[in-house]
């Protein structure tokens, strides 16, 4: 029975010990050799002095050591924190801090660059360090270091130190809309239950090759490994650079599964992609953002054979909407219908629901709602939330206010509008940015887009549009602009069209709205 996260992989191991299970360059376990190495891990642990409840932060780029140290948390009844493997030093100390973090799992480069941080933090009390050995701490350093072999040497007895399904099995760290980042917490629950419904939807199978793009600190991406885990698929990590590296794993691996963000793929249909690397996929998924409507027809293009997902998630509730395929062509800009075992509301500001055509705030309910933020009630108060009493219901109910404005229509199919904090208010009239950026997608001459509201006296806001040229070519504002007058009502024509030869992304591979927005005011 899967009652906490490693037990996905404990399953599996049991059914098919031999199944590839994971694979990093050119080694690959089984399932059997990732759940040994994975119950090592946690025997290590233990014998750390972790104990339950225990925060163990994992900041490496993506290897087998990265999740057999987060699944070998999770078996020795501690809480693992991802920490994105391109976050500044800075950025990670306010994590460790921020949660009280006992032990991290890095390499010795990355540890070099956080000694300074280090200095202050007084929870961490051992570092175990991957690719080097080394024992015992330093006169400078009140924390102990040593070696990834050792933690994992052959130990007897179980490591197994309870729980239930209740009980925190992770804190994910979101960059936020503003402020520095915070700590969503989730039970075993909560991501027992998503990698199941994922992957019901999905349809996965031992038989499917899902390649680890995302980073596992992403939500998105730590799926990857838990949809995989729960049928005993295969995953293949990667480490993203380039993308003809995806091209060339797909084609070297066999990939089934591909799901990426808007601006990964914005990138990827621009490869060449060979018969070799499309054959196999079974199905591409996107999350993050809202899917350019030029972006979806090229990937069906390119992967003719493949079903395409459009999803709609929040770290808040892991993941809460699907397109179905078979919807696609019908209503390409839906986010789809709540995934299994959700419910998904639309809701007005009192918590009645809307009428279909009428926008409100998305409101998520059912068994993947996390527990709120790490150590912050304030903002938990803010957006887990109770619903007004309904009728049978013996208490008030907490379900995630997402924030985000959406409408429903007649058939019950979902649609996004905008985040309510990055809708632009300007000549007395709402617009979102999404509807401008579609537009300027489809004229075929950017790359990437992201619109913004910047204050304005007169206005309200000005409607500020950043884009990209495409690859290996220039762009013309004047035709840009023209093309745009030929699509949007006046008053939603950008005032300001600022060009950049790339837009920045925030550790996750979203367009990162806010530093835009910071550069555009400076």
């Amino acid at each position: 029975m899967r009652i906490r996260l490693h037990d996905l992989l404990t399953g599996s191991a049991e059914v098919s010990p031999d199944a590839a299970a994971l694979t990093f360059k050119d080694r690959t376990l089984s399932y059997a050799e990732l759940r040994d190495l994975t119950l090592n891990a946690a025997r290590g642990l233990r014998g750390l002095g972790t104990g339950r409840g225990d925060r163990v932060a994992v900041w490496l780029d993506k290897r087998i050591e990265t999740v057999a140290a987060i699944f070998g948390t999770s078996a020795a009844g501690a809480v693992f924190v991802p920490v994105n493997p391109v976050l500044r030093p800075r950025q990670v100390g306010h994590i460790l801090a921020d949660c009280d973090v006992r032990v991290l799992v890095t390499t010795p480069e990355r540890l070099e660059l956080l000694r300074d941080e280090l200095e202050s933090l007084k929870s961490v009390e051992r570092v175990v360090l991957v690719g080097a050995e080394g024992a015992g701490a330093t006169a400078e350093a009140d924390y102990t270091v040593s070696g990834w072999d050792a933690l994992v040497e052959q130990r007897s007895g179980s490591p197994d130190a309870g729980g239930i399904d209740a009980d925190v099995a992770a804190i994910l760290y979101t960059s936020g809309s503003t402020g520095r980042p915070k700590g969503v917490v989730l039970s075993h629950r909560n991501l027992i239950v998503g990698a199941e419904s994922v992957s019901t939807y999905l349809g996965n199978t031992a038989d499917d090759v899902i390649l680890s793009v995302l980073p596992l600190s992403f939500d998105a991406g730590f799926s990857q490994l838990t949809t995989a885990f729960a049928v005993g698929a295969h995953v293949v990590l990667t480490n993203y650079l380039l993308p003809r590296d995806v091209v060339r794993l797909c084609a070297k691996h066999g990939v089934t599964g591909l799901t990426c963000v808007p601006p990964l793929w914005v990138q990827l249909v621009e490869q060449n992609w060979t018969p070799e690397a499309t054959g196999s996929l079974r199905y591409f998924a996107n999350t993050g953002g809202r899917m350019p409507r030029t972006t979806l027809d090229r990937l069906r293009e390119i992967f003719p054979a493949a079903r395409p997902f459009l999803m709609y998630g929040l770290t808040e509730a892991f993941r809460s909407t699907y397109l179905d395929p078979e919807q696609v062509d019908r209503r390409p800009d839906s986010i789809g219908k709540a995934i299994p075992d959700a419910e998904i509301l639309v809701v007005r500001p009192d918590g009645t629901e809307c009428d279909p055509g009428e926008e409100g705030e998305l409101v998520h309910r059912g068994a993947l709602v996390a527990l709120g933020y790490w150590n912050d009630p304030e903002r938990t108060a803010q957006r887990f939330k109770p619903l007004p009493a309904r009728e049978g219901a013996l208490a008030p109910e907490l379900v995630v206010w997402s924030g985000d404005t959406v409408v429903r229509d007649e058939e019950g199919f979902l649609y996004f509008v905008g985040r309510t904090d990055d809708m632009i208010k300007t000549s007395g009239y709402r617009v979102s940015p999404t509807e401008i950026e579609e537009v300027a997608f489809g004229t075929g001459l950017v790359r990437d887009a992201v619109a913004l509201g910047l204050p304005d006296p007169k206005l309200g806001h000005r409607i500020a549009l950043v884009v990209s040229p495409p690859e290996g070519a220039e762009l013309d504002q004047a035709a840009l602009l023209d093309r745009l007058k030929q699509e949007l009502p006046i008053y939603m024509l950008p005032k300001q069209i600022e060009v950049r030869t790339e837009l920045p992304r925030s550790p996750n591979g979203k367009f990162d709205r806010n530093l835009i927005r910071q550069e555009l005011s400076a």
